[in-house]
């Protein structure tokens, strides 16, 4: 592109139209390209914020790897644990017993999975205990029968820390009077809270040797969770531990434990960035609009250029720079706006929550209550090059337009 070329692109682009129309069909489609990547780049920071935080929260209380046994009931869980701990991955385990209840308190009810645990060697594969409110899961010591509960269903049953709660087990018991079932008394040793609602409230801790012993399960266990060094790692991990422990174990890993969420998550941001990119889409339509008629306004002048000598090359040439100011001009704004709006949403989203009253995340409808963002340099730059070609692919059609302008034609009425 010669200089001259590249100069009256840039002076028509400048130049104020003789059509005031022409001017701000340009200015829609600018403000388009920088709202549309504005929100594009917007909602894909949320939707990695949203995905990490809720996997940060999951794996605070769900294991990186799980081993069971038939029937949810692992004999001897040592050897297990000792044959997993041959992978270089699996940095610690611990045994653990599964199982379902209700809790009473005065009047009120709730149904709970309970999860027995050795709080020493539990400490090593979850992070419950850095989420304590109150109390520690060090107080659930053998033979007391205390539990630890999640703070929203504490808060349901209305108990605090050192109260006694029932524990009703599904499994009931023959009597002469028929089948009764099981109750236990259990003090309230410790509450803890990670902001993750399922867990807060549908989650309590008890000694694994007083799940053992409320539940029948004798000596045996549900199984064994792992934690690994890294967590993505956990699908080799698996398939690795399978080949090595045989058929009469099942393992499953974060990522298959909670599939369904993380599989919605990801539709749900392709989704969105298809949804939001046809804003920018529409922009590029604008432009297009724009140097149309901006190609009608300048017909005069593509003549006298074309009588002196200009090739249509060069004309194309002239319109696509005009075209190309528009696209970079509003995928630089857009990119700005968006990386400005990404790294501040937890403070814009607060402010308008509290200037119209509104609440976005309600904390019994969503897994969390507060709006991350997670700014990640792929999605910037996938926007900014999807705007960038798409601006540049509307300038083809004037542009061509423009060269083919006939000279004698445009100056006939001038």
């Amino acid at each position: 592109m010669s200089s001259y070329e590249l100069f009256i692109g840039l002076r028509y682009t400048r130049a104020k139209q003789r059509t005031r129309f022409i001017s701000v069909i340009t200015l829609i489609s600018i403000v388009g390209i920088v709202l549309g990547m504005t929100v594009l780049i917007t909602v894909l920071s949320v939707m990695n914020g949203f995905q990490e935080e809720i996997r940060t929260r999951i794996l605070g209380v769900a294991s990186h790897v799980q081993i069971s046994g038939a029937a949810d009931r692992l004999a001897a869980w040592q050897p297990v644990a000792k044959q997993a701990m041959r992978n270089p991955q699996v940095e610690a385990a611990a045994p653990y017993v599964s199982a379902q209840g209700l809790l009473t308190y005065g009047s009120a009810v709730r149904g709970v999975f309970i999860r027995g645990i050795d709080p020493q060697l539990e400490a090593l594969v979850e992070d419950v205990g850095n989420h304590m409110k109150r109390g520690s899961l060090a107080a659930l010591t053998p033979g007391e029968f205390g539990i630890v509960l999640g703070i929203e269903l504490a808060r349901a049953l209305g108990v605090t820390v050192g109260e006694k709660v029932v524990l009703v087990a599904p499994q009931g018991q023959v009597t002469p009077a028929g089948i009764v079932p099981r109750l236990k008394q259990f003090t309230v040793v410790g509450i803890f809270g990670v902001d993750h609602y399922e867990y807060d409230s549908g989650l309590a801790f008890v000694n694994i040797e007083d799940a053992q012993k409320l539940y029948r399960f004798g000596d045996a266990v549900s199984g064994v969770r792992l934690k690994l060094k890294d967590l993505f790692q956990s699908g080799a991990v698996v398939r690795e531990l399978s080949q090595r422990l045989g058929p009469d174990f099942y393992l499953s890993d974060w990522t298959m434990q909670n599939a369904n969420f993380f599989r919605a998550v990801q539709i749900e941001k392709r989704m969105m960035f298809l949804i939001v990119f046809l804003i920018i889409a529409v922009a590029a339509f604008n432009i297009i609009s724009s140097l149309v008629m901006a190609v009608k306004d300048k017909q005069s002048d593509i003549a006298i250029l074309r009588t002196l000598g200009a090739a249509p090359n060069s004309i194309t040439k002239i319109f696509m720079v005009q075209g190309a100011i528009i696209g970079v001009f509003g995928t630089a704004l857009g990119l700005l706006g968006g990386i400005t709006l990404s790294l501040n949403v937890d403070v814009v989203v607060p402010f308008i929550e509290h200037l119209f009253g509104v609440r976005f995340l309600a904390k019994d409808v969503y897994y969390i209550s507060e709006l991350p963002s997670q700014l990640q340099m792929p999605d910037v730059v996938v926007t900014g090059v999807v705007a960038l070609v798409l601006s540049l692919l509307a300038t083809i059609y004037p542009s061509y337009r423009a060269a083919k302008v006939n000279p004698a034609e445009a100056l006939r009425y001038e």
